[in-house]
């Protein structure tokens, strides 16, 4: 134990700066992978949960390529727990100097068990649209989250001062207001999902709402997060907030391409692929949200 110990990083090395990349990219992956589960309609591959099938924990021949897609995805479950675990255990050493990243690591460990019981309860309800758009919603948060370890990891934790004065205060309110329309389009494009063909099974229930007003109200978020953001962003330059600048370019350039692929899908008629493309879009715009309100702030 001791020599285990002493194995551990005593400050931020490459091994932590590694892990937290790590955690960022299996957190988005599992949402790639969880997207081909539904957009291949096979959220009922594995009929049952924990085990895939009533006396089996692994896809059985007979359960076909359905079965292997749900039981892949739930194989990934694994990965992310491996990957938390080792988060967790790198920062335990420097746990009192960096508090920031010990719970985040501890926040995160969680959320992958708690992701894997939402899953599993998603597929008892046959795939209730609210159960299924929550997970997607938690998975976002587990992004988020993702993102600010990364960002702690490199940042630090040291004091941290608003980028603008009080007289400009209503500008960190037009950057948080960007980041709560990224939040609304992404919960109305979940709700517009639960509406359409992709639930996951033919059989899935649907939630019933009216599409075209979703869809409609889900677009005019987008647009006023992208006008947010540019409003922000030309600030931003103008005052040399470097850093914040960066961020928004991000910001803005994921939002254009989500717009596009949005329209394009939507005009041929969801197709699969688009409409997994749009899903990791939708996880890497969080992350670009986050990472531009991190950005209000500066070191002292």
């Amino acid at each position: 134990m001791a020599r285990m110990m002493n194995w551990l990083p005593q400050s931020v090395d490459t091994r932590i700066r590694v892990a937290a990349w790590a955690t960022f990219v299996v957190q988005t992956l599992i949402v790639v992978t969880g997207g081909a589960v539904r957009l291949t309609a096979s959220g009922l591959g594995c009929p049952t949960w924990p085990q895939c099938t009533d006396g089996s924990f692994v896809a059985t021949p007979e359960m076909g390529w359905h079965g292997a897609i749900e039981f892949g995805n739930r194989l990934m479950t694994f990965v992310l727990a491996i990957v938390a675990i080792a988060m967790f255990v790198l920062v335990l050493r420097i746990r009192r100097e960096r508090r920031d990243l010990f719970r985040l690591a501890l926040w995160i460990g969680l959320g992958v068990p708690a992701q894997a019981v939402i899953g599993g309860i998603s597929v008892l309800m046959q795939l209730n649209p609210y159960v299924v758009g929550f997970h997607f919603v938690v998975s976002a948060a587990l992004v988020s989250l993702s993102t600010i370890l990364v960002f702690r990891v490199y940042r630090g934790n040291g004091p941290r001062e608003w980028i603008a004065p009080l007289k400009l205060f209503g500008y960190l309110r037009l950057v948080i207001g960007a980041a709560a329309f990224e939040v609304m389009t992404v919960i109305l494009g979940i709700l517009l999902t639960g509406s359409g063909p992709h639930a996951g099974d033919a059989d899935a229930p649907r939630n019933g709402l009216n599409s075209e007003f979703i869809q409609t109200i889900h677009s005019y978020a987008a647009y006023a997060a992208v006008i947010l953001s540019a409003i922000a962003l030309i600030i931003a330059y103008r005052q040399k907030w470097t850093a914040l600048a960066k961020s928004l370019v991000v910001l803005i350039l994921l939002n254009g391409a989500q717009i596009i692929v949005g329209i394009t899908q939507a005009r041929l008629g969801l197709p699969e692929l688009l409409v997994g493309l749009h899903m990791l879009l939708a996880c890497l715009v969080v992350a670009a949200a986050t990472l531009a309100v991190l950005n209000l702030k500066k070191p002292v």
